[in-house]
């Protein structure tokens, strides 16, 4: 039986260095375990743990394992070596653990049923996450019980032949700014540090993270166009944040926007208002030189982010309510609702205004970065002015 530095029994297996370390030490089945660890608690539930493995291991009795612990084994030996590390590894681990192991995890492995995980996906369903956010975190599941019944510690994978509630769940409307909306939002940041920012994204339809990536390089004032070849992420682990530029995830992503009118006059504007802010910061300047010369930054060089815009965007939208509320009043007339507006609002708006004007919707896939056709036509409903003049032409189908 070990002791600690007083002379107290710790248990068998365990006892205390002289520079305070607790060390566990066994060898089960000519497998050795040898730990330490400045904390008796956490050394005594990692020693058990540990043991357990090794039991497992060698006598393939996986009967009180939980879903929970299998999966954290099964993710370290089968899929963790063939990640890269950092942001997949996060990406990858959040698509399972708030979702399917939050649910089931407690579960014994050899206890989950095809019902359980259905019930699982029912509640998720329930809960308003997202088809694909679904059925990505199914896929791991699957993948998991897959390693588990090459195992041997179950006899049937029960995430086959599970359902997920799609076609009945009406697509949700996409957010687009009315004429008069985009106008007074306009209107409303002519004197905003963003707003040539603003007609920027209404006039090319640039994603979030590409317009964050998106350097002064990128831009052919020549050829009148923009490259888009990167999108910049942001992701944490362990509540530190991270930003990195990556390649876009489909050969779609990369693409050039043409200057529509009004985009060379907004960039030359931004241009001059950059380089003021990099004048008046002086040493407070501070751009981050892995990411080039950044198209649009902060008032201190750092990257535009969507969580800047999103709270500039926040306090215009206020701005809007109060100005369509007395504008009402004044004009005796009841104020027009004002929905939400966030950053990718922009890029619907474009796209709506695209057809509005009877762009060519292959044009528009292109420009767009549009892996699918639909995902553009998707766009045409939601003209309701144009979908109207098309049914007055038809009159009468009948005669």
């Amino acid at each position: 039986m070990g002791k600690d530095l007083h002379g107290k029994s710790l248990g068998k297996g365990i006892s205390q260095r002289k520079d305070g370390r607790y060390e566990a030490r066994a060898i089960i089945h000519g497998t050795k375990i040898h730990l330490y660890n400045m904390s008796l608690t956490q050394i005594r539930k990692d020693f058990e743990t540990e043991k357990a493995k090794v039991i497992r291991n060698e006598t393939n009795n996986w009967s009180n394992t939980t879903l929970n612990e299998w999966f954290d084994e099964w993710f370290k030996a089968y899929k963790e070596p063939k990640l890269k590390g950092g942001e997949s590894t996060q990406i990858y681990l959040r698509k399972i653990k708030n979702t399917y192991i939050r649910i089931l995890g407690r579960k014994k492995v050899e206890f989950v049923s095809s019902i359980n995980v259905q019930t699982a996906t029912n509640q998720l369903i329930e809960e308003e996450y997202g088809y694909r956010s679904i059925r990505e975190a199914l896929s791991v599941l699957r993948d998991c019980f897959e390693a588990a019944l090459m195992n041997r510690m179950i006899q049937v994978n029960p995430c086959k032949d599970i359902y997920i509630q799609q076609a009945d769940i009406a697509p949700k409307e996409k957010r687009v700014l009315d004429k008069w909306e985009q106008d007074l939002f306009l209107k409303l940041t002519e004197n905003d540090i963003y707003h040539d920012l603003y007609i920027f994204m209404l006039l090319t339809g640039i994603r979030i993270g590409e317009l964050s990536a998106l350097t002064w390089e990128d831009i052919d004032f020549y050829k009148k166009e923009i490259s888009i070849s990167k999108s910049m992420k942001i992701y944490y682990v362990n509540k530190v944040k991270y930003q990195v530029v990556k390649a876009p995830k489909t050969l779609t992503g990369y693409r050039i926007i043409p200057f529509f009118h009004g985009v060379e006059e907004a960039l030359k504007s931004w241009a001059k208002i950059q380089h003021e802010l990099k004048q008046s910061a002086g040493a407070n300047w501070q751009p981050i030189e892995e990411y080039g010369n950044l198209v649009f930054t902060t008032s201190k060089g750092t990257p535009i982010t969507r969580y800047n815009l999103s709270h500039n965007i926040k306090k215009v939208e206020k701005d809007m309510i109060i100005y369509e509320t007395q504008t009402a009043f004044s004009e005796k007339r009841v104020p027009r609702q004002i929905r939400s507006i966030h950053p990718h609002v922009f890029r619907h708006t474009f796209a709506t205004n695209c057809f509005k004007k009877k762009l060519d919707p292959v044009f528009v896939q292109r420009i767009m970065g549009h892996a699918s056709y639909e995902t553009t036509l998707y766009y045409t409903h939601l003209v309701g002015e144009v979908v109207e003049k098309e049914i007055q032409k038809t009159v009468n189908f009948l005669d």
